[in-house]
């Protein structure tokens, strides 16, 4: 990362030149997502079955940090249209919109910070920035919209009987004992692969 690169505030953060060399960076990072995307695992002991754990935000990340912000959100969307496209789930593409809104939630963030001063300690305190904006938020995106739109498939009582944790019972609890702790360790994972693999695919996403 290099530590003499800067932005100015307000100045091209929030842009991006739509070339062609950027849209192949951006579709080969969506599709790299995608595949990230199916391989997840569940932490059955402790959530339940459907918050399955991944890094397809890593790639989303990357292209934020080289690109933008803008780019970042590009990645998620496509790498979710390439789900329901080739592999949807269950739930007619609600899970899909839940990994986009919360995989936003940390990317634009995160990216922001980054570029308002290319640094390593900038690119920690976005992914913070990013981790906690990405929690609080996805409390509010499952509340209002997310397990509402799950109810359509599932009654609230059967999605509350997935946690295995029996402090688990209504939806308030199940955001505060799931959705909370589940989305802390996703981004402290995301995190740290994206800070050990970031250095290394810069130069070939800046060249």
């Amino acid at each position: 990362m290099n530590k003499t690169t800067y932005t100015q505030p307000g100045r091209g953060i929030l842009s991006i030149k739509l070339n062609t060399r950027n849209l192949i960076k951006i579709a080969m990072l969506a599709a790299t997502a995608f595949v990230l995307m199916l391989i997840s695992f569940p932490l059955a002991a402790f959530f339940p079955s459907f918050l399955e754990l991944d890094i397809s935000d890593v790639p989303a990340l990357v292209g934020g940090f080289a690109l933008g912000p803008i780019a970042g959100v590009l990645i998620e969307l496509l790498k979710n249209i390439l789900k329901v496209l080739i592999k949807p789930s269950p739930t007619g593409g609600v899970g899909e919109l839940s990994n986009f809104l919360v995989g936003s939630f940390f990317v634009v963030p995160a990216s922001v910070i980054y570029m308002i001063r290319k640094s390593k300690k900038n690119a920690m305190l976005g992914l913070l920035a990013g981790s906690i904006f990405m929690t609080v938020s996805a409390c509010f995106s499952n509340y209002f919209i997310i397990i509402p739109l799950y109810q359509q498939f599932m009654p609230l009582e059967q999605i509350i009987a997935l946690s295995p944790l029996k402090i688990v019972k209504d939806m308030k609890s199940f955001i505060l004992y799931a959705i909370v702790p589940f989305n802390l360790i996703k981004s402290i994972v995301v995190s740290t692969v994206t800070l050990l693999i970031y250095k290394k695919l810069s130069p070939l996403l800046h060249s």
